[in-house]
């Protein structure tokens, strides 16, 4: 397993499932550096891992609440990881273990590495292959089709956007959003929340603030949830939109067990170091870093920890690192095809403007360019 340049003669370990891509040419004769937040672990020569959820193929993960209500657009936002991933040997398997110069997969492999790249982000359980992912979307698709009312529990930019996806798709629907916060969109400021129950409303989406549902004791083919209140909501489906799990439980009995924090996220220093390692970064959400977990800003990560890992390589010095500077909070949710309500530091704004700048073909056409593919950019 050594790298095709001689000259360089390191390991580079990537483990990640995150949201993200990051794409780097080390140099003319060396292989590519490519860091997906969606499940890969790589070595130069690339070798691909997967950590707690292994699959054969990156999905771009704020594309998935389209993809529900039209299948068909996951055929673009489901890449196989063969088809940017030119130069590497690809291995599906898990990531059970990490020492100070290895990581252990489920099949009791052990990958040596000099560099390691944690990006494991959140846990979340989805089929191996894309075909099978694929199949998921047109059942959660007949799931929506099929019913005349649907209830979405959790009030943040995965409800919010699958019950503005709805609404548009599918508008004699009854949708209702319960939320157990006092507005919409807790991780962005009141004006932005502000626009988005306006316009939920204006789609005749019910939204319930203050409450929870008791999911725990629903049987399949139920039709009717209570509230924390005691109400009673009846629905012919309902799609829970809750926080995920951060990807670090396996982590919790490794030599990283002391540079995770209190939420269970690695402790990252300004050059993405985890905490106390020389040779071990950390990019994306499962990151202390102070500011919101988005795709666009693992991306931006990524690309300083790549820099930074070059230098190393290169024997540069480690004064010579990149920081990396965290992003005043900028946020585009997406209400349905065409609209959609934007954070900017100075500036709140909504409807057709902010629609115009993500929500139409959700930046999967940048991201496919990003990866040396074919854009196929939809047009109406």
């Amino acid at each position: 397993m050594k790298v095709t340049n001689p000259n360089w003669g390191k390991y580079l370990t990537l483990i990640s499932s995150a949201i993200g891509i990051c794409k780097f040419i080390v140099s003319p004769d060396f292989p590519s550096f490519l860091c997906f937040l969606s499940g890969l672990f790589i070595y130069f020569p690339a070798k691909v891992h997967k950590p707690e959820t292994w699959k054969e193929y990156f999905e771009i993960p704020w594309t998935s609440l389209r993809t529900m209500v039209e299948p068909t657009f996951g055929e673009r936002s489901i890449i196989n990881h063969r088809d940017y991933l030119t130069n590497g040997q690809l291995i599906a398997s898990r990531a059970i273990n990490v020492t100070d110069t290895e990581v252990l997969t489920a099949e009791g492999r052990l990958i040596p590495y000099d560099y390691l790249v944690i990006a494991t982000g959140h846990s979340d359980r989805v089929p191996k292959t894309k075909t099978a992912r694929l199949n998921q979307f047109q059942e959660e698709n007949h799931k929506i089709r099929s019913a005349n009312s649907i209830l979405i529990v959790g009030g943040g930019p995965t409800g919010v956007e699958l019950a503005g996806e709805i609404a548009v798709d599918f508008p004699d629907k009854k949708v209702t959003l319960v939320h157990t916060g006092t507005r919409l969109l807790e991780f962005v400021g009141p004006k932005a929340a502000d626009k988005a129950l306006k316009w939920l409303k204006s789609r005749k989406v019910e939204v319930i603030l203050e409450r929870s549902v008791d999911l725990d004791n629903i049987s399949d083919g139920c039709k009717t949830y209570k509230t924390s209140e005691g109400e009673t909501l009846t629905a012919d489906c309902h799609f829970l939109c809750t926080g995920k799990r951060v990807g670090s439980a396996w982590l919790k009995e490794t030599v990283l067990k002391n540079c995770l924090d209190v939420n269970g996220r690695l402790i990252v220093d300004a050059n993405l170091r985890v905490k106390g390692r020389k040779n071990t970064f950390a990019v994306g959400d499962i990151t202390n870093i102070a500011e919101i977990k988005q795709g666009y800003l693992a991306q931006k990560q990524a690309l300083v920890a790549a820099k930074n890992i070059k230098l190393l390589l290169a024997g540069g010095r480690e004064s010579k690192m990149e920081a990396y500077e965290p992003h005043a909070i900028m946020a585009i949710v997406t209400l349905g095809r065409k609209h959609g309500v934007a954070q900017f530091p100075i500036t709140t704004i909504g409807g057709r403007i902010a629609g115009l700048i993500k929500s139409e073909d959700l930046f999967v056409g940048k991201t496919r360019k990003q990866l040396g593919l074919e854009p196929h950019i939809l047009k109406d």
